[in-house]
């Protein structure tokens, strides 16, 4: 009998082995860096140091030490719930900007918290990413914890498997003791015996179904995500230059957004509307501004738009000579030589590549861009609703978009990101038509019984909304 206890104690041991390898998680700079991403790029400054929608994150910690650091996590995952108690910083907080919400993340763990901490402070001092490939992360007092715990783990690993060792060895000496009383032969196993003993294949296999079962659940539910999509398009074009240097409204490209469903892509007329008259100054090069040239049919040498029925070879003089022009003009020339005929052969070449493909024979017709954005089919997304009615920036869906020299999909636009965002989200009732007809709501409001009407009080949540 105490050798059948021994025999349960050394393989519960062994499960316990296991699971310290397959259960312990610990903070990863890394893993802090996907969740600032998903959570937090939208409203904060990836710089740490500027505040952007929201404060600055750099010093956060610092800034949280006169409480303890529950509260800190607790702000994190909960803002709004802290605020209620009455703690005074989260009060100062919230006053400070604005009165306004920080979205909830009750998802979040103690380590995903450590996680997007370390990544701050990394961000922040200056030591992340590592100034040499492969370089280990130092000098930030949560990185070197984040060492010092994953030691900690290794530790009782091994303390466990010396354990688990030692508790072998005594039970076959407790085995041959035992069959020596009895008479019976006593065949002692191998301690690789003892580990493909049925109990252990079978928690393996149990073990082994749990993981695959969980990746396939995560893998279908991130199918077709794709946040930090950033394709390469077929005209180079920065949002940082049109955008941001430049100020360019977002809805006198994307002139959908605040009358319909769709944000649409600005047809190439579009941009004739201002680069008829900005022919240079491209930080792409002359190539990417003639590709806007080529699709419309415009000659910019002539300032005319060519007539139809022009042939390849045609075409193909006209915009070669206006790349050689340019190219004599900033280089002071009078004539190309082989160094700039080669050039404006490799241009044209990747011109005709960007504009055309198997289905598109010619240079001429729409851009066929690259879409970045795709929501399921079943989801109903309508901008104008978002952005005419709600009143909401692009950015906060959509990101900076004056900072990205190439677009990428900021935010995860999952269902649980849309979720949040109307439960958090104030409906801005003041001078807008729209919401007229929510007289109760307004009264409440007058009264001093409703603070705010958030897009879920007025059915934010409801399926049929967003799903047909």
């Amino acid at each position: 009998m105490i050798y059948n206890h021994l025999k349960n104690r050394t393989f519960l041991l062994l499960l316990a082995t296991f699971f310290s390898l397959t259960l312990a998680a610990q903070p990863t700079i890394e893993n802090g860096k996907a969740l600032f991403k998903a959570n937090c790029a939208t409203c904060h400054a990836k710089d740490m140091k500027t505040a952007a929608t929201g404060p600055a994150l750099g010093g956060a910690e610092e800034r949280w030490a006169d409480y303890p650091q529950s509260d800190l996590y607790s702000w994190i995952r909960n803002s709004a719930a802290l605020i209620a108690t009455g703690h005074p910083r989260a009060k100062q907080l919230y006053a400070d900007w604005n009165a306004s919400n920080m979205t909830a993340f009750k998802t979040l763990t103690d380590d995903d918290i450590a996680s997007l901490l370390m990544y701050v402070d990394g961000v922040y001092e200056g030591t992340y990413p590592p100034p040499v490939a492969g370089a280990p992360v130092a000098g930030s007092g949560a990185a070197e914890a984040s060492s010092g715990f994953g030691w900690m783990y290794w530790g009782l690993l091994a303390v466990l498997g010396f354990l688990a060792f030692l508790l072998f060895r005594v039970t076959n000496s407790l085995g041959q003791i035992a069959s020596e009383k009895t008479g019976e032969k006593f065949i002692p196993k191998s301690f690789l015996q003892s580990l493909s003993s049925s109990g252990v294949i079978g928690f393996a296999i149990f073990a082994l179904v749990i993981f695959l079962g969980y990746t396939t659940v995560n893998n279908a539910v991130g199918l077709g995500r794709q946040q930090g999509y950033a394709p390469d398009q077929p005209i180079k074009f920065s949002h940082e230059t049109h955008a941001g240097v430049n100020q360019i409204d977002c809805k006198y490209c994307h002139d959908g957004a605040r009358r319909s469903k769709h944000a649409v892509i600005p047809a190439a007329n579009t941009c004739m509307n201002c680069h008829q008259a900005i022919k240079n100054g491209s930080e792409y090069g002359t190539a990417e501004l003639t590709k806007i040239y080529a699709s419309v049919g415009y000659d910019p040498s002539t300032n005319t738009y060519i007539e139809e029925g022009k042939t390849d070879d045609e075409l193909k003089a006209i915009y070669t000579k206006w790349i050689g022009d340019q190219y004599k003009a900033a280089e002071g020339v009078e004539e190309l030589g082989n160094e700039g005929e080669q050039l404006v052969a490799d241009q044209w070449d990747g011109i005709v590549s960007s504009l055309t493909n198997d289905q598109k024979k010619t240079i001429q017709g729409p851009i066929e861009w690259i879409r970045i954005h795709n929501l399921p089919d079943h989801v109903y997304f309508n901008h104008a609703q978002h952005v005419t009615v709600g009143k909401l920036e692009c950015q906060e869906c959509h990101g900076k978009v004056e900072e990205m020299k190439v677009l990428e999909q900021a935010a995860p636009l999952s269902m649980g990101w849309c979720i949040n965002c109307h439960r958090q989200t104030e409906v801005q009732f003041t001078d807008n038509e729209y919401y007229k007809s929510y007289v109760k709501y307004h009264d409440d409001i007058a009264s001093g019984e409703r603070e705010k009407v958030t897009v879920s009080d007025i059915g934010g949540l409801e399926c049929q909304k967003c799903h047909y």
